[in-house]
């Protein structure tokens, strides 16, 4: 997880490999950080949002979804749905492991 120094421009970026949702490798290049900390910040987070993985904590998922719905629900529907989530599922699956939960929890 490297970061690289851009010297012309004097900012830093990440470029790296990961394995979409459909199985395909692909490279991401990202430009314009203005430490290093916040490139590498910026490529874990990526990572994180993109990996298809059911060990992903329920809580997470959650976050995702709605960076994910943003730009396709109005502000009233996303923030009675972060309701309801909030005071129904993340109290008692929220650190459960997405591959943990059953129809018996």
């Amino acid at each position: 997880m490297p970061a690289y120094k851009d010297k012309t421009q004097g900012t830093w970026y990440v470029s790296f490999r990961y394995i979409d949702w459909t199985g395909k490798k692909t490279q991401k290049l990202k430009r314009g950080f203005k430490t290093k900390k916040e490139a590498l910040n910026y490529e874990k987070e990526f990572i994180r949002k993109t990996a298809a993985d059911m060990k992903m904590e329920m809580g997470s998922f959650i976050e995702v979804y709605f960076e994910d719905k943003r730009k396709e629900l109005k502000e009233n529907s996303i923030r009675n749905k972060q309701h309801m989530m909030n005071k129904h599922i993340v109290p008692y699956f929220g650190t459960r492991k997405m591959n943990e939960i059953t129809k018996e929890n």
